[in-house]
């Protein structure tokens, strides 16, 4: 029996897919989606898929909102596997080649301004919370 072909470097990147989803929704509508993208360390892909679902399954929750309601977060599957081999840097969790049409002459509807990246909003978002939010002092010890 032949063994499969080993990684190597071991690393892969799965690309795995959650659902939002309310206790009242009903099927065939439009849900919120998160994409998560994971560095896993495995011999094989088969290992690095069994990864992925491990995680994925570890990822799923359920919870109640401010409103009362149970919200459940829905591991839904790995979307895609790709093998970090020799190619990728080491700090390259995840690439795709493809073709794209005049993507130079198209840069500023392809790439958003720095203030419209995610981690930028969301520490704007938080500065500007903080400075709402009233100062509490540090209790003396």
């Amino acid at each position: 029996m032949s063994r499969a072909p080993q990684s190597p470097d071991g690393r892969y990147a799965a690309k795995l897919l959650f659902q939002t989803r309310f206790e009242d929704d009903k099927p065939g509508g439009f849900r919120t989606v998160e994409e998560r993208i994971l560095l896993i360390e495995a011999d094989t892909a088969d290992a690095a898929y069994q990864a992925a679902l491990k995680r994925g399954k570890e990822g799923s929750s359920t919870f109640t909102n401010d409103a009362g309601a149970q919200v459940f977060i829905e591991f839904v599957g790995v979307t895609d596997l790709m093998n970090l081999g020799p190619e990728v840097e080491t700090d390259e969790v995840w690439y795709e080649i493809r073709r794209m049409k005049d993507p130079m002459q198209r840069k500023s509807d392809l790439v958003p301004k720095k203030a419209d990246l995610s981690a930028v909003r969301l520490e704007r978002r938080h500065s500007a919370d903080s400075a709402l939010a009233p100062h509490r002092r540090s209790p003396k010890r």
